[in-house]
């Protein structure tokens, strides 16, 4: 469900920043800092859109990157370096070793 949610946002997006690149098709004058140039309009707006998304994509995949590395230290924990006095993430344990009576 998530995952149509997601594309078909995508698609109505895609689609708004199609419509509106299109009507913009006159040529503008684009100062670089070593000259001029005139560009149409629609490819400074698609290329603007292309350098955004591939930003964003950019930053999403460092951060993947670092869950995943930090997701792969967590499965390769041993069970001795747990008992050994280092903070799991399980309160499971924490409630063993007050008791069984509960104080």
């Amino acid at each position: 469900m998530k995952t149509q949610t997601v594309f078909i946002i995508s698609l109505v997006l895609a689609i708004i920043i199609a419509v509106f690149a299109v009507i913009n098709v006159n040529s503008v004058e684009v100062n670089y800092l070593f000259g001029t140039a005139e560009w149409p309009l629609i490819l400074i707006v698609l290329g603007a859109v292309l350098i955004g998304a591939f930003i964003a994509g950019s930053i999403n995949a460092v951060k993947i990157y670092g869950l995943r590395t930090e997701l792969k230290k967590y499965k390769n924990r041993t069970p001795a370096s747990e008992s050994s006095g280092s903070k799991g993430f399980s309160r499971k344990k924490d409630k063993q070793s007050t008791g069984k009576n509960g104080s």
